[in-house]
């Protein structure tokens, strides 16, 4: 008894993680930069910067960090640590994360919107542009752009009904066939996107539409990527009998995610396929 925690807030053990993630993380981008910018220059005298390896390397420290970390926050929330006022904080650092991701979006947004409103032209800047770029075809969003559009609008249904069931019926059988629908549409989704782009009449270097059409949905297929491995997690967790109406902060993380990608997508549609048409 003398050992029994009396207090609503989680101590955290000494972790390796964050020193591990910040090393990675450097190496990554320093791999990233070299990999653009030189040629025949070594990283610790046998890894080749000129190519992907320094990059690659940092990668896969990032994601086994991401691994590991999060495994151990899922203990603990397993084994009772993360007590109410602690979802709290989790809860408020998913969400400024995913304010931190608007940001992120805002400034390709921003992209777009300058150069369809002010397009450069071949004599000044603001004079005689045209937007897109002469020659430039762009998608037909009432093609395949709408059809995407739903398949990622019923995935985030299929999330809600899985929260339903969860949290007010306590239907483990319906939350798991939820997500499962979730994570196939999501799939079917990135599946259509690569579809998309190997269809495209332009790509990367054509001009500065294709460039920031690219920058924009690629950035945004990566964050669907992101999502689905997120709620397949989260299946993963139900499957094992994880999750309850109470205690479910990793579910609700993976919803918000996977909402706001719903909704930057919205967006995306309607300015770069419709509008940018």
């Amino acid at each position: 008894m003398a050992h029994t925690k009396n207090h609503d807030y989680h101590i955290l053990h000494p972790s390796v993680w964050p020193f591990v993630g910040a090393v990675s993380a450097f190496v990554m981008l320093s791999g990233a930069v070299a990999w653009m910018k030189t040629d025949g220059i070594s990283f610790l005298g046998f890894i080749p910067a000129s190519g992907p390896w320094l990059f690659l390397v940092g990668l896969l420290g990032v994601l086994f960090t991401m691994f590991a970390w999060w495994s151990d926050v899922v203990h603990e929330g397993e084994v009772g640590d993360h007590t109410p006022v602690v979802r709290i904080g989790l809860r408020y650092g998913m969400l400024l994360f995913i304010i931190s991701e608007v940001m992120f979006f805002a400034a390709w947004f921003w992209l777009f919107f300058k150069n369809a409103m002010y397009p450069m032209g071949p004599e000044s800047p603001l004079k005689d542009g045209i937007w897109p770029p002469a020659g430039t075809v762009p998608f037909d969003p009432w093609n395949l752009p709408i059809i995407n559009t739903l398949v990622l609008l019923l995935s985030g249904v299929a999330v809600t009904w899985a929260h339903y069931a969860l949290v007010h019926d306590n239907d483990r059988k319906t939350f798991i066939r939820g997500l499962a629908v979730a994570v196939v549409l999501g799939m079917f989704f990135t599946a259509l996107q690569a579809y998309e782009y190997s269809h495209a009449p332009g790509g990367f270097g054509t001009n500065l539409y294709w460039d920031v059409f690219f920058m924009a949905t690629g950035f945004h297929g990566l964050h669907v990527i992101i999502g689905t491995i997120f709620l397949i997690v989260c299946l993963l967790r139900g499957m094992n009998g994880q999750m309850t109406p109470k205690e479910h902060v990793g579910f609700e993380a993976a919803a918000w995610y996977w909402h706001f990608v719903d909704v930057v997508w919205l967006f995306l549609f309607a300015v770069v396929y419709i509008w940018g048409s």
